[in-house]
């Protein structure tokens, strides 16, 4: 079992205010793509947004509910694999923890 170090740890909170920043932007994208056409009926198109809150708002969870250094490597593997880390980010890991997310995604 990899330990996830401290340092990495660090790391990780630092980043994730801003992967939740950019996941939610992203979703929130979505929802205004979804409710632009304005040709469509108010109904299809809040029933679009609606279920793309719902997708965004378990993707959320996936990522980011009950962070701990116990669940923390793949967090970081799910944020990774969904481009909420930048890769200068994910330079500041360690060499094993970069190797295992890699790993992970490709899984």
């Amino acid at each position: 079992m990899h330990e996830f170090k401290e340092s990495d740890w660090k790391v990780l909170r630092e980043l994730t205010p801003l992967a939740i920043a950019r996941l939610c932007k992203r979703i929130l994208g979505e929802v205004s793509r979804a409710c632009a056409p304005e040709s469509e009926p108010y109904h299809d198109r809040f029933c679009r947004a609606y279920s793309i809150m719902e997708s965004g708002n378990h993707e959320l969870g996936m990522a980011f509910d009950n962070l701990r250094r116990s669940n923390a490597l793949l967090r970081l593997t799910i944020m990774k694999g969904r481009g909420l880390i930048t890769d200068e980010e994910f330079a500041k890991f360690n060499e094993e923890t970069r190797r295992r997310v890699s790993a992970g995604i490709e899984a």
